[in-house]
């Protein structure tokens, strides 16, 4: 019997994989081979690598237990994939289809030369399928969302392969040295770890807890699902598993809304397949002409925390500190950059693919557009976030401000969102002076907010 080639990319997991599925269904010699493309290890993004080879680590010893290995090689993917697929002598290759610019035509290539087969798993439903009745894409979530809910449900996830064989002749290398610490495991069994205790603990306090900055109230799925250690169509089974069967009708709503932030990643998905310009610019173009400030010193006090918004610089060092950052933290700052700094969004997408651990280009231009107010179906351009009253409202007691901004510790809780108007006798007890210790506002929110208006009125009426 041939071998078969499962090449890996996005798919790093056994349970749930179509691909690896599709393979094993054309024979029980399959090759599992991940390629080290230079053209990515390039890209300044230190966090996600690491945490990709320590996944690529994992998966190989999922493979030995059940007699196969992971073959690693480096080098242009469509000339490695001939050496690999001639020295088995292969007959095909399964790979889970990818929708960005780059792997289109990465991937495009390949199938003109090799016999290639692209498998759907990357997304719930594979952008193409949540049309209009004319064929066009959506560009508006709610209609996007409603049209999705009437495709069929994913079914229940695959089973793990018991075993399956690969020749052992063939030469990997081995992975490069990876010394940079990060605070997610990556496996498999991680991912399911993560993925029970959600399901187990807080699925049904999600509705009110996902914005709780303070609170563990997410699933920290993100990282898991960039590089498909847990697969999109298993979690959305199981929240709607857990939707229709649950007796509370809170923790039904819950369900819902964890579902629809999944849905919302296979709407940039679709986005980003239809129109792949969003990556390069504004989608919508009455926002291209927006007058953008150039600021060094005001983007660099962004990056480092030190902006004087307490709540800001929390989630920017969490960010810097964890290569992860709290969804309502990442709005909240990215609304500060665009808003109050009237600085580009484009900066702090570039930024945050460079520090996130989860970073994927759909879903953070997507998220970058939405709070810019230039993307599909983005916040208005006049909704712009108050710091201070987005921290009261989803840190109210300043645990969250008080664990990545420590020298605000002694601060009083009156005043941990605002530390520069602590009255002086009080900055004297806690010994803690603003503008010594912690730097006051670098621009005042409400004259901020007027600039930000007049310069999208300006690019409204170009």
């Amino acid at each position: 019997m041939k071998a078969v080639i499962w090449w890996i990319r996005r798919d790093l997991r056994l349970q749930d994989n179509q691909a690896l599925a599709q393979a094993l269904s054309n024979s029980s010699i399959v090759i599992p081979l991940f390629i080290l493309d230079p053209a990515l290890l390039r890209i300044e993004a230190q966090p996600r690598r690491s945490f990709l080879f320590n996944a690529l680590e994992s998966l190989n010893s999922d493979l030995l237990e059940r007699g196969n290995r992971l073959i690693i090689r480096e080098g242009d993917p469509l000339f490695e994939l001939q050496k690999v697929f001639e020295e088995s002598s292969a007959e095909k290759i399964f790979a889970e289809a990818d929708f960005s610019p780059f792997a289109k035509r990465r991937d495009t290539k390949v199938a003109n030369i090799l016999p290639c087969e692209f498998v759907s798993g990357l997304t719930i439903h594979p952008p193409g399928s949540v049309r209009k009745a004319d064929g066009t894409p959506y560009t508006v979530f709610t209609a996007f969302n409603n049209a999705w809910k009437s495709l069929p449900s994913p079914g229940h996830p695959l089973n793990v392969p018991l075993r399956f064989s690969s020749p052992f002749s063939l030469k990997s290398l081995k992975l490069p040295a990876n010394n940079y610490g990060i605070n997610f495991p990556a496996s498999e069994a991680e991912a399911e770890k993560r993925f029970e205790l959600f399901f187990s603990n807080r699925i049904s306090t999600y509705g009110n807890d996902r914005d709780r900055m303070d609170l563990s109230g997410t699933s920290s799925l993100s990282p898991y699902l960039k590089f498909g250690l847990i697969s999109s169509q298993k979690l959305a089974y199981f929240a709607r598993d857990f939707a229709d069967h649950s007796e509370n009708a809170e923790a039904r709503k819950s369900a819902e809304t964890w579902l629809n932030e999944l849905i919302w990643r296979d709407f940039y998905y679709s986005i980003m397949d239809n129109f792949p310009f969003v990556l390069k610019r504004a989608f919508r173009e009455r926002y291209i002409h927006i007058p953008w400030r150039s600021s060094h010193h005001d983007i660099e006090a962004w990056k480092n925390g030190l902006t004087g918004y307490p709540i800001v610089d929390a989630g920017m060092r969490q960010l810097r500190e964890t290569g992860w950052m709290h969804n309502r933290a990442r709005m909240i700052t990215a609304s500060f950059l665009t808003k109050d700094l009237l600085i580009n969004w484009q900066e702090g997408e570039k930024w945050l693919m460079e520090q996130l651990i989860d970073g994927d280009s759909a879903c953070n231009n997507g998220g970058w557009q939405w709070c810019a107010g230039t993307g599909t179906d983005a916040a208005p351009y006049f909704r712009i976030f108050n710091p201070i009253l987005q921290g009261k409202k989803f840190d109210p007691l300043g645990n969250y401000v008080r664990l990545w901004v420590p020298e605000l510790n002694a601060v009083p809780d009156e005043y941990i969102h605002t530390p520069w108007k602590m009255p002086i006798d009080l900055q004297s007890k806690a010994n803690f002076f603003s503008g010594k210790d912690y730097p006051v506002p670098i621009v005042d929110h409400a004259i901020a907010r007027e600039r930000a208006l007049a310069a999208y009125k300006i690019s409204k009426n170009y």
